[in-house]
C-alpha cells in the first residue's frame, strides 16, 4: 500500500473515532435519562405504597372504632339485661308463695263463719298486695281460660274436645305462668281444646 492509501484510511479511522464520542455522548445521555426515569418510577412506586399503607391504616382504624363501638353496645345491653332480669331467681321463688295463696283462696270452706271469712279476706288482701308488688317489678301472669294456645307462653298438659271452645283455645289453667319483662320465667300449664 502506498502512503496515500494510508492517509486516506486514517481520516476514515479518525472519522470513526470522531463519530464514536458522539455515539458515546448519546449513550451517556440515554443512560442519564434512564436513572432519572428509574428514580421517577421508584418515587411513584413509593408514593403508591405509601397511599396503600395509609388506606390500610385508615381501614384498620375504622375497624377498630367499629369493634370498640360494638363492645360498648354489647356491654350496655348486658348491663341493661342484668338490671332487667336480676329479679328472675327471686321471682321464681316468690311464685310459689303466690300459688299457695291462690290455692288457699280456692279451697272450699265455710265462709259464713266469721273467723274463716276474716282469714279468707286477709289471704285475699295479701295476695292482691303481693301481685301488685311483683307487677311493679315487671312480673305479669299469663294463661287465661279462653285465650289462644301459644307454645312460647303455655305448656299443654292435654288436649280434649270441649264444647264452647274453639280448637287450640285454653279450656283449663292448671298453673298460671309468669313473664318477667316480657320474658317467660314459668310457662302456664294448661289444657287445650282439640
Amino acid at each position: 500500500m502506498s502512503e496515500q492509501d494510508l492517509k486516506q484510511e486514517q481520516p476514515v479511522e479518525n472519522t470513526e473515532e470522531l463519530e464514536q464520542p458522539e455515539v458515546q455522548a448519546e449513550s451517556a445521555e440515554e443512560n442519564a435519562v434512564d436513572p432519572l426515569e428509574d428514580a421517577i418510577a421508584r418515587v411513584q412506586e413509593l408514593e403508591e405504597q405509601l397511599a396503600e399503607a395509609a388506606k390500610k391504616e385508615q381501614d384498620a382504624l375504622l375497624r377498630a372504632r367499629a369493634e370498640v363501638d360494638n363492645i360498648r353496645r354489647r356491654a350496655e345491653q348486658d348491663v341493661e339485661k342484668a338490671h332487667k332480669f336480676a329479679l328472675e331467681k327471686f321471682s321464681k321463688d316468690i311464685l310459689n308463695t303466690i300459688d299457695n295463696l291462690e290455692r288457699a283462696l280456692a279451697t272450699p270452706a265455710n265462709k259464713e263463719d266469721e273467723a274463716v271469712k276474716s282469714l279468707f279476706d286477709g289471704v285475699e288482701l295479701t295476695l292482691k298486695e303481693l301481685l301488685a308488688t311483683v307487677s311493679r317489678f315487671g312480673i305479669e301472669p299469663v294463661g287465661v281460660v279462653g285465650e289462644a294456645f301459644n307454645p312460647d307462653l303455655h305448656q299443654a298438659i292435654s288436649m280434649q274436645p270441649t264444647e264452647g271452645f274453639e280448637t287450640n283455645q285454653i279450656t283449663t289453667v292448671l298453673q298460671k305462668g309468669y313473664l318477667l319483662n316480657s320474658r317467660v320465667i314459668r310457662p302456664a300449664m294448661v289444657m287445650v281444646a282439640a
